[in-house]
């Protein structure tokens, strides 16, 4: 190979190599700068975990509460249900006496109806002999 073809691949050999350290360089100041980076996310992460453990655990207080609360309201909505059959057995009960009492009341007034009528009818056959 003449000399001056050996001096042009061994000028291209020593770019390469200065463009491959030039890129390596590069490379490290890059990966220690993510590094930084990733340091600084880490330590305001931290926090925000134990925040969000924090309000886990409010949640699922939140949540035994909630179902307690449910499920004392569907008690009382029981009772309540149960209170409303025993009224409305109470007010038929009533409805029923109240029909009764005007059956009483009807009876009654036609009872005292026929007796005038029949006081009326004996007073005008004469039947009424001073009484």
């Amino acid at each position: 190979m003449q000399p001056w073809a050996q001096i042009v691949l061994i000028a291209c050999a020593v770019a390469l190599t200065a463009a491959f350290v030039a890129a390596m360089l590069a490379l490290r100041r890059a990966l220690g700068r993510t590094e930084a980076v990733l340091e600084i996310v880490e330590q305001e992460v931290r926090p925000l975990i134990a925040q969000i453990y924090g309000t886990t655990e409010e949640l699922r207080e939140l949540t035994r509460e909630i179902r307690l609360e449910v499920k004392r309201v569907g008690d009382v909505t029981e009772r309540v249900q149960t209170v409303a059959d025993g009224l409305s057995r109470v007010v038929a009960g009533l409805s029923g006496l109240a029909r009764v009492g005007q059956i009483v009341g009807l009876a009654a007034g036609l009872r005292r109806g026929v007796d005038v009528f029949v006081q009326r009818l004996r007073r005008e056959r004469g039947d009424d002999d001073g009484n």
